[in-house]
């Protein structure tokens, strides 16, 4: 009698690397004008101001295009083929190449006109700076000055 030991874990490769190559045929059936694929953010409250990172490794910040209003950010491109399945001994490339395009709506409005951008190491960090009345500001009220004080007039009519 002959024996097979089951492998569930090659099995969920196999399966795993059909479903890859499925999605990989769609993707390059669909229509050039669409995103192949889009960078992972990273969107941060820093009180006066929101910080969005955008994972784009690989990609030319010239191919970048970051477009900035009061209530979203858009940020395209496009990371162009190497030709990396030309290269002797290239078996498999698990890059995503193509357009992308994602556009994220700000949680409160920012100043449009003050965004600082830089680009290192394959991350876009922008600086958004929020307008004036949607910055979370903290005033500290002196109860030392209040505290021999009678009470306001309207506190007093309230109490009557």
């Amino acid at each position: 009698m002959l024996m097979r030991s089951w492998q569930p874990f090659t099995e969920i490769e196999t399966i795993r690397q059909q479903l890859d190559k499925a999605f990989d045929r769609r993707a390059a059936a669909r229509d050039n004008s669409e995103a192949a694929w889009m960078p992972a953010l990273e969107l941060v409250d820093a009180g006066d101001s929101f910080v969005l990172k955008a994972q784009l490794p690989g990609i030319d910040p010239k191919d970048v295009d970051v477009q900035v209003t009061r209530e979203a950010i858009s940020i395209s491109g496009e990371r162009r083929w190497e030709n990396a399945g030309e290269k002797p001994g290239s078996v498999r490339s698990e890059f995503r190449y193509g357009k992308f395009h994602r556009v994220l709506s700000l949680p409160a409005h920012i100043q449009n006109d003050s965004v600082q951008a830089e680009c290192f190491d394959g991350i876009l960090t922008l600086t958004l700076p929020k307008v004036s009345e949607d910055r979370n500001k903290v005033v500290k009220i002196n109860l030392a000055e209040i505290a021999g004080t009678p009470a306001t007039p309207a506190l007093e009519q309230a109490n009557q």
